[in-house]
């Protein structure tokens, strides 16, 4: 039989409106009068009604977040920051996962606004204008990661990977490296297309551009896939720096494959430093995103927007930083030249992986 607020409420000899002000903190109530209705909850087991909840305040205790992918090892350190940061202030937290996929983060969407969030963190940025519209135009305050102009009920974090990005180009620079290849994550993808872009520009401000250009998945395989092309050319690499650290991990084992070392026939960079890098063979040099900040800023982000009269967005900017470790060193001898000029380049990825 189900404990009843009204069974609580006889135990801690209150009232059953005073349970509903301990549970709702809809009015102050007295410390000891706190305390035993807590007690009586826990000794009784009892457990908030939400949709009863829902309905009496209009708004439920939840704050939605959307990511891509759940099996990424880039998203448990943000989640678990996010609802960290939720917790604190007795806020729960509904997850969804898009799987890149457009008809799944509608289902987001309809998640949320069946559900009454609160507000809404979107951190992938395969989440088009529309989606956002559906949101912000029901006055769900919203946070999106990606570049983009803030506006009512909508705010942006953007990653500024140049930071990270060029800190480990000069780090790269003063080993001697001349020769850069950049296995790039999907082309359709916002994040991949800047993180590409910035590593090109962090080159170009050292004279230097890639000597190729290839584009993955973000999977493992296909940095390998990509690894064993540009090793097996004529002109192989110094460095490959990839678009995210799953794609680093599959470049060291291919190169190990191959009968190489790394990193001293070629060195290898990761990017956003997931909790697997530490432990490669040898640990992957990455540029780091740092995540927990990530999730918490955006909590912060969505309730500065619930808190404003205006819900009036706004732009942060959450930097990149190098952790260097044993997939990097010294550029080997005779590996030092640079190859064509830079003036030849051109940055759009191959589209395939015939040398």
């Amino acid at each position: 039989m189900p404990v009843l607020m009204r069974d609580v409420a006889r135990k801690a000899g209150v009232s059953i409106t005073t349970v509903s002000h301990v549970l709702n903190e809809t009015r102050p109530v007295a410390e000891d009068t706190r305390q035993r209705v807590l007690k009586a909850i826990q000794d009784l087991g009892y457990y908030a009604n939400t949709s009863a909840r829902l309905l009496v305040r209009g708004q439920s205790d939840l704050f939605g977040l959307i990511i891509s992918d759940i099996e990424n090892p880039f998203f448990p350190e943000l989640v678990k920051s996010f609802e960290r940061a939720c917790a604190e202030q007795r806020l729960e937290v509904l997850l969804s996962a898009t799987n890149y996929d457009r008809s799944q983060a509608q289902n987001a969407v309809r998640r949320m606004l069946q559900n009454q969030v609160r507000a809404v963190a979107v951190m992938t940025s395969q989440f088009d204008a529309d989606l956002q519209a559906q949101l912000t135009g029901r006055k769900v305050p919203l946070v999106v990661l990606g570049a983009g102009a803030p506006g009512r009920n909508h705010s942006t974090i953007q990653i500024d990977w140049l930071s990270g990005i060029a800190e480990a180009i000069r780090h790269l620079h003063r080993l001697g490296h001349r020769r850069f290849a950049l296995a790039t994550g999907p082309q359709d993808q916002v994040s991949a297309v800047a993180h590409r872009d910035a590593v090109i520009k962090a080159l170009a401000k050292l004279g230097q551009r890639p000597m190729r250009v290839l584009e993955g998945d973000h999977g493992p395989e296909s940095g390998a896939d990509i690894a064993k092309v540009l090793l097996s050319a004529r002109e192989r690499p110094t460095v490959i720096f990839c678009g995210n650290d799953r794609m680093g991990i599959g470049a060291i084992g291919m190169a190990r494959d191959l009968g190489l070392r790394v990193p001293e026939d070629v060195s290898v960079v990761g990017s956003d430093d997931v909790w697997i890098a530490r432990y490669s063979s040898p640990p992957l040099t990455t540029v780091r995103i740092p995540r927990d900040t990530l999730g918490q800023l955006a909590f912060e982000v969505l309730m500065k927007m619930l808190h404003s009269k205006r819900r009036v967005g706004q732009r942060q900017v959450l930097k990149t930083a190098l952790v260097a470790r044993g997939s990097t060193a010294q550029a080997a001898s005779g590996q030092e030249s640079s190859g064509r000029d830079i003036r030849s380049f051109s940055a759009e990825p191959e589209s395939g992986f015939a040398d």
